[in-house]
């Protein structure tokens, strides 16, 4: 079983992105008044027909060649359902793929959020040729990060794959994030 909700969002979203997936979408939203943590990942790649759909939560199903088990939506099925929840998946041949997931946040087995800010720049500087999305909400204020407003800042492609736009990237979402959790914004 992967260890937090951030490894998952990297689990998932490179899923998309060696199916194909030219964009993704990341949402991560606290509401502590309901009690609830819902993670989406939606993408724009091939998608899946029905019945490789069906089969997906078999961790004895992947599409891999390197190696015959897929276990990242198995054991994110299995944590939300644990947790009062549960994973839906909508994706369609040609329409792309829609992965939501809903936990009870203070379920003693719900696993905690991890270092989002790290999976996020790792995709975006580990994917430097894709678009992404990335929201992160708790009690309705949110936080919306792209990299189009990045390369609106860099106004260069090549440059988010420097170190130092890494480290400076990981720091502001970091900080955003813990404003977020803190009441401010």
């Amino acid at each position: 079983m992967l260890q937090d909700l951030s490894q998952y969002v990297l689990d998932i979203s490179e899923n998309s992105l060696k199916a194909g997936a030219s964009r993704v979408e990341i949402e991560l939203c606290v509401d502590e008044q309901k009690d609830l943590v819902s993670l989406t990942v939606t993408d724009n790649g091939p998608g899946m027909d029905e019945e490789l759909l069906s089969m997906v939560v078999d961790p004895f199903c992947t599409t891999r060649r390197e190696r015959k088990v897929g276990l990242g939506i198995p054991f994110l099925k299995q944590a939300a359902e644990t947790c009062e929840g549960f994973l839906r998946i909508d994706s369609g041949k040609g329409e792309g793929t829609k992965v939501n997931v809903l936990l009870r946040k203070s379920h003693i087995d719900c696993p905690p959020m991890g270092d989002v800010a790290s999976t996020v720049v790792a995709l975006m500087v580990g994917w430097p040729d894709r678009s992404f999305v990335f929201r992160y909400a708790v009690d309705g204020k949110t936080l919306d990060l792209s990299t189009d407003q990045l390369l609106e800042i860099l106004e260069d492609r090549n440059l988010l794959v420097l170190p130092e736009v890494a480290v400076w990237l990981r720091k502001y979402l970091s900080e955003q994030i813990e404003k977020l959790h803190m009441g401010r914004k």
